[in-house]
């Protein structure tokens, strides 16, 4: 057994997010472990780029509201509880509703043999942001 130190909370790279966003890096697994989780917290209306995982990905909301979004024009909204799982290689973004603040945990894989776990892509446009949701309420 092993108590992991808490890194310090990093601010998000601009080049693969709109508006502010904050990561801290839960486990960062070693070989042989490949898992990754991050507790990522959006200002509102905040939002990831478009982009994709080799392995695919698991967004559990802890706070707030975050909407998930795929290329089909799909948004789902999502609340504190619930989880949403993206397939391998779908493209998709994810970010915190216009008027709340909102954290999730981010879980995905690492590839283990040092190629690119996340293809990042273009930012998310206003329109596709502000699209239709599909409420789990």
């Amino acid at each position: 057994m092993e108590l992991v130190k808490q890194s310090n909370t990093s601010k998000a790279p601009a080049d693969w997010f709109t508006g502010d966003v904050w990561w801290d890096v839960i486990h960062a697994g070693q070989q042989p472990s490949r898992m990754r989780v991050n507790l990522v917290r959006f200002s509102p209306g905040a939002r990831t780029n478009w982009h994709s995982h080799v392995l695919g990905q698991a967004l559990h909301v802890v706070s707030g509201t975050a909407l998930i979004g795929t290329r089909d024009g799909t948004i789902i909204e999502t609340h504190p509880g619930e989880t949403v799982t993206c397939p391998p290689g779908e493209d998709h973004w994810h970010g915190a509703a216009p008027d709340t603040f909102m954290a999730h945990l981010a879980m995905w894989e690492g590839t283990g043999d040092g190629t690119p776990e996340t293809a990042w892509q273009e930012p998310v446009t206003d329109e596709q942001y502000h699209g239709p949701r599909t409420n789990t309420r």
